[in-house]
């Protein structure tokens, strides 16, 4: 059994983040990560992924990035950052420790894992995000298929998919990144839209959108939700030729009344545009040699990528989570109370116009402020 007064769950950008502002403020804690190294997602996300938020506002707490990393910071260097992070505030996790349980004991919590170690904490912070758990549909006929079905989450770069027809379904952001970056490689590919979407340029003229959208957010009787849309009419367009619905609201609005990110745009739009990239319905089921739409098309494909999101299920470790979770599965509140004092939650509230790391870094803050004092 060991002892702590602070206990992280997660050594994410999330868990690293607070336990920078912890570690600022003299606070002890034990950091426990559930794989072999510090923001393990990172290391393992596809090659080409970039932070879709500039680097300005995307840092962790007290430490900006290297002058030398480009505005939209790529992938690996994102990773290396999170490991000079951990050296920055000397934060060690005990790795391998994969969190089975989180129990109420007393006034505190007894927080058991995997491999059988046991912890007992006065504060539980846990930072295990809300892309902890693949979310893979199953569609009638999916066992007959011949071809391969895997989530995204295992997709790194084009080349196991040359010379192959691949089915990408969802248009999130990783599933318009990942089609466009098979469309770049030539590779033949249909993308399955389910819903109305919203896409925004990632820039425009060279200024970034994110930057744009925080100023339009500042603006008096909704005219910043307004003006927003305007400019997503001129910049993108009207798709539903190419088979894309455009969602009824502005993209700031279903932000924030949602937590559903608009559709960063790279470059998909024009891959969607020139044909490289076919947007396909909603599946209705598998056939042996591919896939039926709602529509009743057939297409033949020989690889399908889920890019159908995560979930952060975390009532798999939580004893009890009734009135916890909001209608999206998730924690509510970043600090826990009543029944749940004692309990934080860091990097799951998705409703700012600073992404992820923008919510993680005013949970993390808010958080450290209260077990501070």
């Amino acid at each position: 059994m060991i002892q702590t007064e602070n206990l992280i769950i997660g050594a994410g950008p999330a868990g690293l983040a607070i336990a920078g502002r912890l570690s600022k403020r003299g606070v002890s804690f034990e950091v426990l990560e559930r794989t072999d190294k510090v923001s393990w997602s990172w290391h393992n996300h596809y090659d080409r992924l970039c932070l879709h938020t500039v680097k300005e506002l995307s840092h962790l707490p007290y430490l900006p990035f290297p002058e030398d990393y480009p505005r939209y910071v790529p992938r690996q260097q994102f990773a290396e950052y999170c490991e000079s992070y951990a050296r920055h505030f000397s934060i060690v996790p005990r790795f391998n420790q994969e969190v089975s349980s989180i129990i109420k004991k007393g006034d505190g919590w007894l927080v058991k894992t995997e491999s059988g170690s046991e912890y007992r904490a006065k504060k539980v912070i846990v930072a295990t995000g809300v892309n902890r758990i693949p979310f893979s549909p199953v569609w009638p006929g999916q066992s007959d298929f011949l071809g391969v079905i895997e989530h995204s989450r295992r997709y790194k770069n084009p080349l196991p998919y040359l010379n192959k027809r691949v089915l990408v379904i969802g248009m999130g952001n990783t599933g318009a990144e990942v089609a466009l970056d098979l469309a770049e490689h030539g590779v033949p590919v249909y993308l399955s839209v389910r819903s109305a979407v919203n896409i925004v340029p990632r820039d425009i003229n060279g200024r970034p959108t994110q930057l744009t959208a925080k100023a339009l957010a500042k603006l008096p009787f909704g005219f910043g939700d307004w003006l927003g849309t305007q400019i997503r009419k001129v910049v993108v367009g009207d798709l539903s030729r190419y088979g894309l619905k455009t969602a009824t609201v502005s993209p700031i609005k279903q932000l924030r009344e949602t937590g559903k990110t608009p559709v960063i745009d790279l470059g998909t739009v024009s891959k969607i545009k020139d044909g490289s990239i076919q947007v396909i319905p909603d599946i209705d089921h598998f056939v042996p040699e591919g896939i039926v739409c709602e529509n009743g098309d057939t297409y033949e494909v020989d690889h399908v990528l889920l890019a159908t999101g995560y979930r952060a299920q975390v009532e798999d470790f939580l004893e009890n989570t009734d009135g916890l979770l909001d209608k999206y599965g998730v924690p509510a509140n970043s600090i826990g109370e009543g029944e749940f004092e004692g309990l934080y939650f860091v990097g799951f509230d998705n409703y700012k116009l600073g992404g992820i790391l923008g919510t993680i870094d005013s949970d993390s803050l808010t958080i450290a402020n209260h077990i501070a004092s």
